[in-house]
This record gives structure tokens, C-alpha cells and sequence, in this order.
């Protein structure tokens, strides 16, 4: 019977995540739109950190509970589902078009800077880890609070880049809709509430089911609870590919992709530090080669349905291989 109540506690934890996200973004959206900031801004920032809201408050959430392996799988976890399951699923539906934009800055970014966390962290496993004896579940490294920090500068400076780019080509987007002030107000902390509440009773809930099924937190937060906080770029995504507007798939990916790495991680560890299990590295390797594949697809300008197979495929391999392990 416990059982039952935990997961009826996790499906409802992602539909608050989900909608809590949902109505986070309509009221800061609106509130923006008072103040006269531009459509186009605030699609670069604010409606990113709503899609993102399910990944930042389980992963905060986790770190503030002693439950590492799940802040960062999650993070990880989510980027691999983003870059081959929503994309991969989209070129099924339709060839999906690579922005010029996306595929010259963001994109590369987004793989930089995944490289240059995993070499942080990898700098300090060398001289302690001996691979020939090491274990899975052992911890061989540690996102620390100036690695967190650090990585919270560096999304700043994006956002910071993306907003001077938008003004500066005064690129303006879809006009928002706008409720009153108070309203506006009464949203984003009514969505809020929901996120963090949302939050505790997935991180509670798959502590549980992974422990009551001798599952390791790391791969329940790189499957089930990364599947589900990731659901609102899935759905964003689809339902994008399906009006034949799949072009913002790749954008909707990859900048979720950005805030995972740089804001959600950084901020897990800059309130609390998070020790790293090897597992977790090697699925850091894996996210880099999935990055570097898909972007390899991305350069003839559009992921047709066959690379969409394959992105899908090393997903489930990926999954199969962090079960078997």
C-alpha cells in the first residue's frame, strides 16, 4: 500500500512541477509585459527558466536533502533525454531545420561547456581514482561551491550575451498576453509554490521507490525522474514539430540543455556541495558524445528521420546500460 501512495505521490509531484512551470511562466511573462520588456526577452529568459523549473527545484531540492545522486542525475539525465529522445522523436514526425543562430553559437556553447565541467571535475579524480578497481557507486569527485559559482557566472554572462543580441537586432517575437499586476503577482507565487512543492514530492517519492526496488538513486534520477521533469520540453517540442514549426525544437533543446548545466547544477552546488559517484561521470562522457553526435547531424542544416532513429536508439542503449550496471 506504501508503495501505491508513492507513486500516486511522484505522478502528482510532476503534474504540480508541470503546472506549476505552466503558471510560473504566464504570470512572469505578463508581469515583464507591464514593464514594457520585449516578447523576444522575455522568451529568452523567462519562459527558458519555466521549462527548466521541474529540473532546478528537484535538483535544489535533492542537494538541500544529502541526496547528490540524484541533483546531478537529473541534470544529466534530462540533457541526454532533450538532445535524443524530444529531438529524436521530433525528426520522426517531421526533418527537423537547424537555426543558423543556434547552430553557430548556442549549440557549440552548450558543448563547451558541458566539456569544461567534465574536465573540472575530472582534473580532481586524477592521482585518486584507480580505474582498474574502481566501483560504480564509488565517489570520485565533487561539483564544489566555486565550481557552482563559477558555473551561475557563466550563465549570467549568456543571458547577459542573448538579451544584448536581441536588442541589438531588435528581434521581437509573439505579443504576451497580460493580466493585472496583482494577478501577474499572484501567478508566480502560486506557480512557485507548486514548483517547490512539486519538487519535495518527487525527490521524497523516488528515494523511496528506488530503495523499496534496490535501484541506485543515480539511476532513478537519470531515468524516471529526469523522464519527468523533462516532460515540459517534450511537450513543448511535440506539439511544436506537429504545427510543422520544428525549428523550435532544436531552440527550446538546447537552451533548456544550457540552464540544466550552467544555472540548475550551479546553484544545487552552490548551496550545497555535491559528491559525484563514477557512474555519474560516465554518463557526463556519454552526454558529451550524444552532444558532439547530434551536433555532427545538426551541420547539414537539419536532422532527418534516420539520424532521429539513431538519437533514439543511443537513448534507450544509454538507459539500458545505466540498468545493467
Amino acid at each position: 500500500m506504501e508503495m501505491v501512495l508513492q507513486i500516486v505521490l511522484l505522478i502528482l509531484g510532476f503534474v504540480a512541477l508541470i503546472k506549476g512551470a505552466d503558471i510560473f511562466v504566464d504570470g512572469s511573462s505578463s508581469l515583464a509585459a507591464i514593464f514594457k520588456v520585449p516578447s523576444v526577452i522575455i522568451g529568452l529568459t523567462i519562459v527558458a527558466l519555466g521549462t527548466s523549473a521541474p529540473e532546478l527545484a528537484v535538483s535544489t531540492s535533492a542537494a538541500l536533502k544529502g541526496s547528490n545522486e540524484i541533483a546531478l542525475s537529473n541534470v544529466v539525465g534530462s540533457n541526454l533525454f532533450n538532445l535524443l529522445m524530444v529531438l529524436g522523436v521530433c525528426a520522426l514526425i517531421k526533418p527537423v531545420p537547424i537555426d543558423n543562430v543556434i547552430r553557430k553559437r548556442d549549440f557549440p556553447f552548450s558543448i563547451i561547456t558541458t566539456i569544461l565541467l567534465f574536465v573540472a571535475l575530472g582534473v580532481g579524480m586524477l592521482g585518486r581514482v584507480d580505474f582498474g578497481t574502481v566501483k560504480m557507486t564509488d565517489n570520485v569527485a565533487t561539483v564544489s561551491r566555486p565550481i557552482g559559482i563559477v558555473a551561475l557566472l557563466v550563465f549570467i554572462g549568456y543571458i547577459a550575451m542573448l538579451v544584448i543580441s536581441a536588442k541589438k537586432n531588435k528581434a521581437e517575437g509573439e505579443p504576451v498576453k497580460t493580466m493585472s499586476p496583482l494577478k501577474s503577482v499572484l501567478f508566480i507565487l502560486f506557480g512557485v509554490a507548486l514548483i517547490i512543492a512539486g519538487g519535495q514530492f518527487v525527490v521524497n517519492s523516488a528515494k523511496y521507490i528506488a530503495a523499496a526496488f534496490g535501484m541506485s538513486e543515480t539511476l532513478i534520477g537519470l531515468t524516471i525522474v529526469a523522464v519527468g521533469t523533462s516532460l515540459p520540453e517534450l511537450v513543448t517540442s511535440v506539439v511544436a514539430a506537429r504545427k510543422g514549426e520544428n525549428g523550435l525544437a532544436v531552440g527550446n533543446v538546447v537552451g533548456s540543455n544550457i540552464f540544466n548545466l550552467l544555472m540548475i547544477l550551479g546553484v544545487s552546488a552552490a548551496l550545497h556541495p555535491i559528491p559525484i559517484n563514477f557512474a555519474s561521470m560516465v554518463d557526463f562522457a556519454i552526454l558529451i558524445i550524444a552532444s558532439v553526435m547530434v551536433y555532427i547531424f545538426s551541420l547539414t542544416k537539419h536532422i532527418n528521420r534516420g539520424e532521429g532513429i539513431v538519437m533514439i536508439l543511443m537513448y534507450v542503449a544509454t538507459v539500458v546500460f545505466a540498468a545493467l550496471r
